[in-house]
């Protein structure tokens, strides 16, 4: 029923979405260093107990949920992406917030990037087709994972390795830049998302009922697996909460691009992901209150 939503998107909306998710990760790359990466070698748990929720666990139990509950086509297909994209932008902010191990959270951001060129299209492939209520309309579709490769490749990580060169090369005007550029590019995306349902909202007053519940659900396993993951590796209070907010926090955006890109005419996936948009960013920014109250004193050092 969700193909007969009038989801009206034009090629200049499915442009700019991509230059701002671009600036996004160029922004929030520009402090990322070579170190920040090295550092997973030197202290993997962490990082391991966020890939292993992230990349294996959340998208296997969201497309068996998916398939075991019947879910619509169009909504198990944007659950299973939303599930297939790594962590959001804004976790790391989010984890400074909550008073939670920051180091973590930006190696996590890194490694999980660079991890989604393989495992965004892999994972959104595989369990798309595996799923029977999904497999018809995928093969309707006929995407090429390839493209989907190739797209990851351009709006994620080519600005995360420039906005990393960019910050080694102009470390004094990176420090002064970086704050406002976060908060501009989550305005300028907020924003779009505003219009964007705007243009929309016959069907999202329609459907806001049926579609909130699986987002809010999500969600909330997605914090749960994050935070589980973290207890089994033993990890300390605050390397704990950097794992799951980094779970916990979708990347949205890049959902929405590939959406935009590739499945325009799919307005259930379209609900879905807008949706997300909200939801991870005000549960998280209420998580992160509730832990800088409770936190431990903050180790700096990852486990």
């Amino acid at each position: 029923m969700y193909s007969d939503i009038p989801v009206h998107f034009s090629t200049q909306s499915v442009i700019l979405l991509n230059v701002i998710l671009a600036g996004m990760i160029f922004g929030i790359s520009m402090s990322l260093t070579k170190e920040d990466l090295t550092r997973v070698l030197r202290y993997p748990r962490a990082p391991i107990a966020g890939l292993i929720a992230q990349f294996l666990l959340l998208p296997a139990l969201t497309g068996l949920a998916c398939w075991a509950f019947a879910i619509e086509p169009e909504l198990a297909l944007g659950m299973i992406l939303v599930a297939s994209c790594p962590g959001g932008t804004f976790s790391n902010i989010m984890t400074w917030l909550g008073r939670a191990s920051v180091p973590v959270s930006i190696s996590m951001t890194g490694v999980s990037s660079l991890s989604a060129i393989i495992m965004t299209p892999l994972n959104f492939s595989l369990y798309s087709y595996l799923n029977p209520y999904t497999r018809p309309l995928m093969r309707d579709i006929a995407i090429d994972p390839i493209n989907i490769f190739a797209l990851v490749l351009l709006v994620l990580v080519l600005p995360m390795l420039l906005g990393m060169a960019f910050g080694k090369r102009h470390p004094a005007l990176t420090q002064k830049a970086e704050k406002p550029m976060r908060i501009v590019t989550l305005a300028v995306f907020l924003l779009f998302v505003v219009v964007a349902f705007s243009n929309n909202q016959q069907a999202i007053t329609q459907y806001a009922d049926q579609v909130l519940i699986f987002v809010a659900l999500q969600n909330l396993g997605a914090l749960l697996l994050g935070d589980l993951c973290s207890r089994a590796m033993r990890l300390s209070q605050a390397d704990r909460r950097a794992v799951t907010m980094e779970v916990g926090i979708q990347n949205s955006a890049l959902g929405l691009t590939i959406i935009f890109t590739f499945f325009p005419q799919v307005g259930g996936m379209t609900l879905i992901a807008g949706f997300w948009s909200f939801w991870h960013l005000l549960v998280g920014l209420l998580l992160a209150m509730y832990w800088a109250k409770t936190a431990e004193d903050v180790c700096l050092t990852p486990s």
